[in-house]
């Protein structure tokens, strides 16, 4: 590690040492000896701006709570990881994290009717209504993921043995919280291009009525599927469920927050987006919005009463568990907002340097992309098994030489060991790191003698 990072985490946990000082003083000051203590803090803190302004240092933490390692790898390094690229915190969101990290810290000043949407200082209440906004929808809440989103609706909609329509790239949580509702998932076919289509989806639903008399009782598709984020025709298939009267739920957990989505152009009864996948939040994070005609019954309030007390809660959300997302989580995301809502307004340049690194790794002669091509997404499933594991074949660390080949030059978050196949996400890098991250798989091309064919 680079001792300047080190340093800086260094001085960040000093700084949080000196906070603790405080969190152990009486509200009228320090003591004498809290004092002292503050005082020594702040000379080591001194020492530690020091060698930062210099580029020295003896690195003194090596753990976090004696076991947990740092984690540097997004000071240190390109991070490729398939789905923690959009997820990756704001500047703004760090700094909420510092602020709020305490657990019920969005809780200071909830007053009635005590639930989360409801509070205005911090003002998640109207993020909440930002968020319906941004989506183009009439009602949002947060939610601990997107799974808890698709959870909320199933367990709304899906009865027992229902039917529900889901692509055959869907993730398995559509599939868990389709079981856990109780009903059958029932797959859409692909198309030759690994592509769910509307007319496909038509005929699926054709066959579930035909084979089990009953209407699906939701069709829920992914706009870019996490396999191999393709793009499938999800305003067709909103067009479709309808015709059916069949709700549709959007899985927007590779699109919201990075590209725009329009709810109610798409057709969408439900949008689910994924806080930590594509909203530079922590995980778990999500979103859940909906139409006013279906609001009522996926955010119904309880109606049940003690029998002992006569106790009951109306105000509480079923769906919700009462509140959801709490805490540094809840106001991280809120801390991004700004940058997120802004940078989908950027979508086709992120999918330019994507097509234009996967240019340069097309030109390592045996390479593919399994994906569609020319991208219209960040993420991509390539295969170099004609290229970069005709050398792991014969080396000594087999296709972990590869791992090693792209740490050494900086370059993490490839699936370690693999060569064959594999999926990357260059969302968020500038072009200079998608031109180093292109040359840098061009360089170890070369080293490798496998030939380069540039059109």
């Amino acid at each position: 590690m680079e001792i300047r990072v080190q340093m800086v985490f260094e001085g960040l946990f000093a700084l949080e040492e000196l906070r603790e000082i405080y969190r152990h003083a009486l509200p009228t000051g320090l003591d004498a000896d809290e004092e002292a203590q503050y005082d020594a803090k702040i000379v080591e803190i001194e020492a530690i701006v020091a060698d930062l302004k210099a580029g020295t240092g003896q690195p003194k933490v090596a753990k976090i709570a004696g076991a947990i390692d740092l984690r540097t790898r997004e000071e240190q390094a390109i991070n490729i990881q398939p789905i923690q690229a959009a997820g990756r915190l704001t500047l703004e969101a760090r700094k909420a994290v510092i602020s709020y990290g305490d657990g019920y810290s969005t809780c200071d000043a909830c007053r009635k009717p005590f639930r989360l949407d409801k509070i205005c200082k911090p003002p998640i209440a109207s993020f909440h209504q930002e968020l319906a906004a941004f989506l183009n929808l009439d009602q949002a809440r947060v939610v601990p993921g997107a799974r808890r989103g698709f959870q909320a609706v199933t367990a709304s909609l899906v009865q027992k043995g229902d039917p529900v329509i889901v692509s055959a790239l869907a993730h398995y949580t559509e599939f868990l919280a389709v079981e856990q509702a109780g009903g059958v998932v029932r797959e859409v076919p692909l198309s030759p291009g690994n592509v769910v289509t509307a007319d496909a989806t038509a005929m699926k639903i054709e066959d579930v009525v035909r084979e089990t008399g009953r209407t699906p009782a939701l069709v829920m598709i992914d706009h870019y599927d996490y396999q191999f984020a393709n793009e499938h025709d999800v305003k067709g298939i909103a067009k479709v469920a309808h015709q059916y009267d069949i709700p549709f739920l959007y899985n927007g957990a590779y699109t919201v927050g990075v590209m725009p989505v329009d709810g109610k152009a798409i057709g969408a009864d439900f949008v689910v987006g994924s806080g930590h996948k594509s909203m530079a939040a922590p995980a778990p994070s999500g979103v859940l919005a909906t139409t006013d005609e279906y609001a009522p019954q996926v955010f119904r309030t309880t109606g049940m009463v003690g029998d002992v007390t006569s106790r009951k809660f109306g105000i509480k959300e079923v769906e919700m568990l009462g509140c959801t997302l709490m805490g540094a989580n809840l106001i991280a995301m809120m801390a991004s907002f700004p940058a997120v809502r802004e940078r989908t307004r950027h979508w086709s340049e992120e999918v330019e340097r994507s097509n234009f690194f996967i240019g340069r790794l097309l030109a390592i002669e045996g390479s593919r992309v399994l994906s569609e091509y020319p991208r219209k997404h960040t993420l991509t499933k390539v295969d170099t098994t004609g290229s970069f594991d005709t050398v792991a074949k014969t080396h000594k660390r087999r296709g972990f030489y590869f791992s090693d080949e792209l740490s050494s030059r900086g370059i993490v978050g490839e699936f370690a060991g693999a060569t064959r196949t594999w999926k990357l996400n260059t969302y968020g890098l500038s072009w200079k790191q998608v031109r180093y991250l292109a040359d840098t798989f061009i360089e170890v091309a070369e080293k490798y003698r496998i030939p380069i064919t540039f059109q």
